[in-house]
């Protein structure tokens, strides 16, 4: 099975990495499980919503920067249900 033409331990990896790169870029303390799931969950909906839109993207490189956009945006929306 493949997760934008990756496969799934490669989309746990990448997804790692984006929402590692997510939690640097907006200054926020999570764990590393945290990291994995912003950036996998972040990667998804917004590759939904990019396909909903008629744009598809495949490869680990779109995987990593749509997880980075989509784990920068659900952490955003989360501190702003916090407050």
């Amino acid at each position: 099975m493949d997760v934008n033409g990756v496969g799934w331990i490669a989309a746990i990896l990448i997804g790692g990495l984006a929402g590692w790169l997510a939690e640097m870029f907006m200054k926020s303390q999570m764990g590393v499980l945290m990291n994995i799931i912003l950036g996998i969950i972040g990667a998804v909906v917004l590759n939904a919503i990019l396909a909903f839109a008629g744009m598809g993207f495949t490869g680990w490189i779109a995987y990593l920067v749509i997880g980075f956009i989509g784990a920068c945006l659900l952490i955003a929306v989360g501190r702003a249900v916090r407050r």
